[in-house]
């Protein structure tokens, strides 16, 4: 039963309806769509570029297969040389420079690879593979390699435009920007997106730029966790960042391990005549070498590593990165051909355990042909996110500009409470990610200073005395 309501003027009013409860987000709303709007206005070409040279990078390790395959594969035989009779064969025609490593073929129709250094016309950091068939010792071919995971030319030259724009070091600075903002865009687009429940609105029937927002916002929320795990390990290798978590691993005593290959003992300076030190047949050879590295358990693909000099030692390691990874490594005497150091993958910190997975997943290697699809796919997502961005800008504009901005004076809504620990927050961010921190403090001050100067044209439009 409800009772109607009294017209009687001196009767106290009834309560009000409360109000519905704001987000906890509420506060920060204003100020997250700022800093999600400028960033990704000012970022997102350098995203683009990222995007596009590492979705051509995910396709490029069956593309490489294809270009490469004579010098790559070879018709399955009998039985397989011994190694020490490939190396020669590379070795007679390609007298040039040192050996620096062999790579055993690893399946019955793969070819060796010797890898030489110190060859002129070769870039310096890159090495000249030579491709031997195992069966017969004939070179199919030789190519210039770059990388622990054996890049050939194609590759190459893709894998340098995605991490520098083939600018060197400081070309490096343009990818440590992406991954430095990558994660702050989607962490941001996260908040706004759930802060108003878009989440539950179907795209469907949506015109003009609540349908460009739909879309944005519905492959950003699935595409997110993808791009948070770029982020991070693309900042693991950055030439900033990269050094601060190395440095991070290292105080925590999860540094990633690596064999002894100092030869020490009554056999340190003693090689054999059969060759000088840094060179393939030194000490006992490399048939010996590799049979004492598969007595430890190091099957293919494995890397033979000859001494560096005469008081040094042959290194043997796996190079599987795929998964199951395996990265076990043995230094070996080349004066009678027995191990003296051995470090086994499965004893790596967790850290380091997760540093090569994360790095692994993230150029494509470690689950392979599956790992490169997904890849592309989040590239793809994310070339189509910056396209609806800078069409949702536009549309903003409602056709009379190229788009409003987003008003200025958000973090004066933000409570003193959750603005200090922010701005330390974010101060401690910039500091171990200076490519984060820098644009962002200069972000700030040209937004300040372009603010003060619409004030006093402002007030000058009015009369008002700015002084």
């Amino acid at each position: 039963m409800t009772t109607a309501p009294s017209t009687t003027t001196d009767e106290a009013p009834q309560p009000a309806a409360p109000a519905p409860s704001k987000s906890r987000w509420a506060p920060l709303r204003p100020l997250i769509l700022r800093l999600h709007f400028y960033a990704g206005v000012l970022v997102a070409p350098f995203l683009l570029v990222a995007a596009v040279t590492g979705l051509l990078y995910a396709g490029s390790f069956q593309v490489e297969k294809l270009v490469y395959d004579r010098e790559l594969t070879v018709p399955a035989g009998e039985k397989k040389l011994p190694i020490s009779e490939q190396v020669s064969a590379a070795r007679k025609a390609h007298p040039e420079g040192t050996v620096s490593a062999v790579r055993p073929s690893p399946e019955a129709d793969a070819t060796t690879r010797v890898m030489l250094s110190g060859v002129p016309g070769v870039d310096e950091g890159h090495t000249l593979a030579v491709f031997v068939d195992p069966y017969t010792a004939k070179v199919r071919g030789s190519l210039e390699q770059y990388g622990s995971t054996g890049a050939l030319p194609l590759r190459t030259w893709i894998d340098e435009f995605h991490r520098d724009l083939h600018l060197g070091e400081p070309g490096r600075l343009y990818s440590e920007l992406a991954a430095s903002w990558l994660w702050v865009i989607s962490a941001g687009g996260l908040v706004l997106w759930f802060s108003r429940r878009r989440a539950l609105r179907k795209v469907r029937g949506a015109k003009g730029r609540r349908r460009t927002l739909g879309l944005h916002g519905s492959v950003g929320v699935w595409a997110a966790a993808g791009f948070f795990f770029l982020s991070a390990t693309g900042l693991t290798w950055s030439a900033y960042a990269g050094a601060t978590i190395d440095e991070l691993r290292t105080s925590l005593g999860q540094a990633t391990p690596s064999v002894s290959a100092a030869a020490g003992g009554e056999h340190a300076g003693h090689g054999s005549a059969a060759g000088q030190a840094g060179d393939a047949a030194h000490g006992v050879g490399l048939d010996k070498v590799l049979a004492a590295a598969r007595s430890e358990g190091l099957g293919d693909p494995v890397e033979i590593v000859p001494p560096a000099d005469a008081d040094s030692a042959y290194v043997v390691k796996q190079v599987q990165r795929g998964w199951p990874s395996k990265q076990d490594a043995v230094a070996i005497d080349p004066a009678d051909g027995e191990v003296m150091d051995v470090v086994r993958f499965a004893d790596h910190p967790v850290l380091a355990k997760l540093t090569r997975w994360g790095i692994d997943l993230h150029t494509g290697i470690l689950f392979g042909l599956a790992n490169q699809i997904a890849l592309m796919l989040l590239a793809l997502s994310l070339i189509l996110l910056i396209v609806w961005g800078y069409r949702m800008w536009w549309q903003r504009g409602r056709g009379t500009a190229f788009g409003r901005p987003i008003p200025r004076g958000a973090w004066q809504q933000v409570p003193p409470r959750i603005l200090v620990p922010l701005l330390a927050g974010i101060a401690v961010l910039g500091y171990f990610l200076p490519l984060f921190g820098i644009p962002l403090a200069a972000f700030l001050a040209a937004d300040i200073l372009l603010g003060e100067i619409a004030y006093r044209r402002g007030r000058r439009s009015y009369g008002t005395p700015v002084a």
